[in-house]
């Protein structure tokens, strides 16, 4: 698996802020479904990118891109991959910005490969609430939206199952479908639609709003945002969603937060600055339910990836390629990547 070595400082992270004021402003960003709807279909492809500053850029001037290897709808999973992968980003991503270099690397190991765009507002707010900035709007009706991708992605290939990556508010919208939208059947398990969920800096138990609050305030002074507007106004209804003790996490994580049938590895990371504290990340395994807290650190002390850049580890990666396939990926390999913020 090769990874191409990055060195990210103030220059990169300008580039970056600066294509992301070209994003909310270039015609070429601003493309809405005939529907009106904002539907979740990618359209075209991305180059393969493995540096998370230009991946962001890329993303945000070209919103609607697939990353490379992605969404062949003509995809059959074979007998060494049974089941298709479908990737689900994070809070003011896209399925290009956040998986440009982990899309990829799993079409290559062999995986159908699915990814999506969701979450995107109706109508531009005062800050990152944009029609073009994904994965603001509330998560019941985001979960809504995954299950209808997966249901066609299934119909599609005609697997019975499909296994699920998410990353930060990716892994509840995850698990908001597996719970509530039709994931799971809990009177029989063996007809859940999703074998595996491996998330990322998931906020499952919630954020201390940490990372979210800097960076808003980063964004804020770059984009000259009016500093008294509501923050959910600035950062959409999913970031307050995602802080301890909203009613949505309070559902969520009732009566446990596990489901039968369901093989979780959750992935966290020490650097992480947005999903805080990193142990909240962590499942505890319910009856019927396997669960492998990782964390992404421990045995590579190299890899110094943030929220992020966790998904352009090489890491990161072979951890999801494991819990998919063990037995063809016993163990995960160790470089560097560096931390972003």
């Amino acid at each position: 698996m090769k990874h191409t070595p990055r060195s990210l400082g103030a220059a990169a992270f300008v580039m970056a802020v600066a294509a992301f004021t070209i994003g909310l402003n270039s015609p070429a960003a601003v493309a809405d479904p005939a529907d009106g709807s904002h539907a979740s279909d990618t359209v075209g492809y991305g180059p393969e990118l493995t540096d998370e500053t230009a991946a962001i850029a890329y993303g945000l001037a070209n919103p609607d891109a697939a990353p490379q290897g992605t969404n062949d709808w003509s995809c059959k999973p074979d007998a060494a991959h049974p089941r298709p992968v479908v990737l689900v980003h994070g809070t003011w991503a896209s399925a290009f910005s956040a998986y440009s270099y982990m899309g990829p690397e799993l079409a290559k190991a062999g995986y159908c490969v699915f990814t999506f765009n969701y979450g995107r507002a109706d109508t531009p707010g005062a800050g990152l609430v944009q029609p073009t900035i994904g994965a603001t709007g509330y998560i019941e009706d985001s979960a809504d939206q995954l299950s209808t991708f997966v249901d066609r992605v299934l119909a599609t290939t005609g697997a019975p199952q499909v296994d699920t990556i998410g990353h930060s508010q990716g892994g509840v919208v995850i698990r908001e479908y597996l719970k509530f939208n039709g994931g799971t059947d809990p009177s029989n398990p063996a007809n859940n639609k999703v074998a595996h969920v491996i998330t990322y800096g998931a906020t499952n138990h919630g954020t201390t709003l940490a990372g979210l609050g800097n960076l808003l305030g980063v964004f804020q002074s770059a984009l000259k945002l009016d500093p008294t507007a509501p923050t959910e106004t600035l950062i959409g209804h999913a970031g307050i969603q995602q802080l301890v003790g909203s009613p949505v996490l309070t559902r969520l994580n009732a009566d446990g937060d596990t489901l039968p049938g369901i093989d979780y590895t959750i992935v966290a990371d020490q650097y992480d600055e947005v999903s805080t504290p990193y142990s909240a990340t962590y499942l505890t395994a319910g009856p019927g339910a396997t669960v492998h807290n990782v964390l992404l650190q421990d045995g590579c002390p190299l890899d110094t990836s943030d929220h992020n850049s966790m998904l352009f580890s090489p890491r990161a990666v072979s951890l999801a390629l494991q819990a998919l396939d063990p037995a063809a990926h016993p163990a995960p390999v160790c470089s560097m990547n560096p931390w972003l913020l």
